[in-house]
């Protein structure tokens, strides 16, 4: 019998109101018996082994006809699991059962946080427990995190710098002239024979400057009767950041332009040049004098001629690797020229407010809530620089299967995590960025500030992803280690759930 509701509403009004009252109720009722049957079901371990189970169980000599058998049953355990069976999406139930159990494990460590600082804990991008997540806090060198998502965005990981010798052409191995060594916005040109011994994270993924130098020789250029010139003109002259802490400027971070060679230190003097042109062209200048080349008048800072024509280019490596040095060293010169360089990829304009304009449309653009959020550099070393755990954890979830979770330092092995974990159960697991700000005296503001943002890997495809920000009047090494360690115990039994194979139709 047809039941037509519209064209028939008298025959519908006449219906008992008993009826329609359960067949109102009916779905509800089913689907809330599916769920209660996933959720009791993904937490019991069921001891008793099917026939498929001890068929799959016995030696590697089966004969053609067991295994047959073996296929038969599997399939018939599959035809007679019923529809609304836990067993028909055993990957959902032991991914949802792995989840509840860490973010019970979780609870525990998120009440170590402090009303001043933030937690917050993800598996797959589904939150599993946080602690002030909307809470403004410093963040330190976090923020690279979103540096480096954003240019891998905007950029993309295959984007490279090109830095240029230019001039005019050489008579007789002679330039009657100035040569320009005009920079890109690379941040890792470095000198082959820069010393590295004392760094304690050496840069990686580096670009020679010496392969320049020896393009000018292969040119067969033996004397400049000018200066070597370095030009940084792609950017602004904003070579440090006023507002960093104090002591910061030519030490942690700085000076630095779109022309920027050993971090813009000249081996054999101390400390770093104050102009990173200058710099440039006087380290280029050693290199041409080693390879017999002489120069007249020294070295200086301009724009290139636009009477030159470029004679020598090399490439930077892809921005991927260049991401990974920057995260895994915690590269601050690294970060701020990115920002730049946002800036000058989109509207030609080489200056940090253009650059963080740039990080400020894409996170819109991701949906990442940024109340409390005020970036003012690419570094973290500002100290009124604010940052959410809410927004941090949104891009974390966000840049799953790009480079970044990859390029990230690997606890107890690489860069700013070589010393971390070791010996623990995430070592070689977990893959964060650190962030660590000192801001004497500690009885004034702003707070010190110690984080660690990332991902642990669950070796099934899944992942956790995490941000925990400390800020205090002073953290000690114990102090931060005491809840680093509470998480990573946490972490370290994820993923557990029942295996698959005991959830299978069976």
């Amino acid at each position: 019998m047809r039941v037509d509701v519209i064209a028939s509403p008298a025959k519908y009004r006449k219906m008992p109101l008993f009826f329609l009252g359960v067949l109102a109720v009916l779905p509800a009722i089913g689907l809330l018996s599916v769920y209660w049957w996933l959720h009791d079901e993904a937490n019991r371990y069921d001891d008793t082994r099917s026939a498929v189970e001890l068929l799959s169980a016995n030696d590697d000599d089966r004969s053609t006809a067991s295994r047959s058998e073996t296929e038969r049953v599997e399939k018939a355990a599959i035809l007679s699991t019923s529809l609304l069976d836990y067993r028909r999406l055993p990957d959902a139930v032991a991914g949802s059962a792995s989840a509840n159990r860490l973010k019970a494990e979780v609870a525990g460590a998120l009440t170590l946080i402090d009303d001043r600082s933030c937690g917050a804990v993800s598996v797959d991008g589904v939150a599993v427990g946080a602690a002030n997540e909307t809470v403004s806090v410093i963040p330190a060198s976090t923020v690279k995190l979103i540096v480096g998502a954003v240019a891998l965005e905007v950029l993309g990981p295959d984007f490279t710098y090109e830095t240029s010798v230019r001039t005019s052409p050489a008579v007789d191995g002679v330039v009657d002239g100035d040569v320009y060594l005009v920079g890109g916005g690379d941040p890792l040109l470095t000198s082959n024979d820069y010393p590295t011994d004392d760094d304690p994270l050496p840069a990686f993924a580096t670009t020679s400057l010496d392969v320049l130098a020896d393009a000018l020789v292969e040119a067969g250029v033996e004397r400049i009767n000018g200066s070597v010139i370095g030009d940084g003109t792609r950017y602004d002259d904003e070579f440090v950041i006023d507002s960093w802490g104090d002591g910061v400027a030519f030490n942690d971070a700085g000076p630095y332009d779109a022309l920027l060679v050993n971090d813009a230190r000249v081996r054999g003097r101390s400390g770093v040049q104050d102009d990173p042109n200058v710099g440039a062209a006087r380290e280029f200048a050693r290199l041409l004098g080693d390879r017999g080349i002489r120069v007249a008048n020294g070295w200086g800072s301009g724009s290139a001629s636009t009477q030159s024509t470029v004679v020598a280019t090399v490439e930077s490596q892809p921005l991927g690797e260049i991401v990974r040095e920057m995260l895994t060293n915690s590269d601050n010169n690294t970060a701020e020229l990115l920002v730049k360089e946002l800036g000058y990829s989109e509207v030609e304009d080489g200056t940090r407010f253009a650059g963080l304009v740039v990080i400020d449309r894409v996170l819109r653009e991701w949906g990442v809530p940024l109340d409390g959020v005020r970036l003012l550099d690419g570094s973290g070393l500002t100290p009124t620089t604010r940052m959410t755990c809410q927004a941090l954890l949104a891009v974390l979830q966000r840049s799953r299967g790009t480079a970044l979770p990859t390029s990230l330092p690997i606890a107890g092995q690489t860069g700013t995590l070589r010393s971390e974990f070791i010996d623990s159960a995430v070592e070689g697991r977990l893959f964060a960025k650190t962030g660590t700000l000192r801001n004497p005296p500690v009885d004034e503001l702003p707070l010190a500030s110690k984080a660690l943002a990332g991902y642990v890997s669950g070796g099934n495809g899944a992942a956790v992803e995490f941000v925990v920000v400390l800020n205090a009047e002073e953290i000690s090494q114990d102090d931060y280690r005491l809840i680093w360690a509470a998480f990573g115990q946490r972490f370290a039994t994820f993923p557990e759930a029942p295996p698959i194979e005991d959830l299978k139709p069976r």
